[in-house]
């Protein structure tokens, strides 16, 4: 079985990231799980930008994620809003600034000049063993997906551009669609 071997390849690469990650937010007085958070938070839709489910994606305690946030807050990385039917759910909006933090660090420069030094097929071989082992490995431990919404079973196309959630109810747009869901359940497109 060559499980060791693959572990030791996937947590080599996780430390190389997070040396990346470290340094680029050291700059920002940021901390990986920090730039984690806020890496999510740019990815998920209005479900699934609450605190709860930045703690469920990250796999933290409530405690660091709160900390977390509360930085991300003071320094104008992220924004809070009160949900308007809800008043006791909050929602974490990356800000401007957040945003093109993200944009200059993530992906790291060191990683984009790796990959570009692929062949395009074996590119394309990576991406998709990494997705399987993803998947395996969300579907044999009983864990979320955090997938996004067009691949979700819940998901239905009306029109062109035009989808609806049938599991909350609710008309979803084409942007929607591209956003990370906790309530992602494989079975879509």
């Amino acid at each position: 079985m060559k499980t060791n071997q693959i572990y030791d390849y996937i947590e080599r690469l996780g430390n190389l990231l997070r040396t990346d990650s470290r340094r680029s937010g050291a700059k920002h007085g940021l901390q990986p799980v920090q730039i984690e958070a806020l890496r999510y938070l740019s990815l998920c839709n209005r479900y699934s930008d609450t605190p709860m489910a930045t703690t469920e994606y990250l796999g933290q305690t409530k405690g660091t994620v709160s900390q977390t946030l509360k930085v991300l807050e003071k320094k104008g990385f992220l924004n809070k809003e009160t949900d308007v039917n809800d008043k006791r759910v909050v929602h974490l909006k990356v800000s401007r600034a957040g945003n093109k933090l993200l944009q200059k660090f993530i992906p790291s420069l060191q990683f984009v000049n790796a990959c570009e030094q692929l062949p395009d097929q074996t590119q394309a071989q990576i991406i998709a063993s990494l997705k399987a082992l993803l998947q395996t490995t969300q579907s044999t431990n009983g864990m979320k997906t955090f997938g996004v919404c067009h691949t979700c079973r819940y998901n239905q196309k009306i029109k062109n551009h035009q989808y609806f959630c049938k599991l909350t109810q609710e008309p979803l747009s084409s942007d929607d669609v591209q956003l990370i869901c906790r309530e992602h359940e494989t079975g879509g497109e």
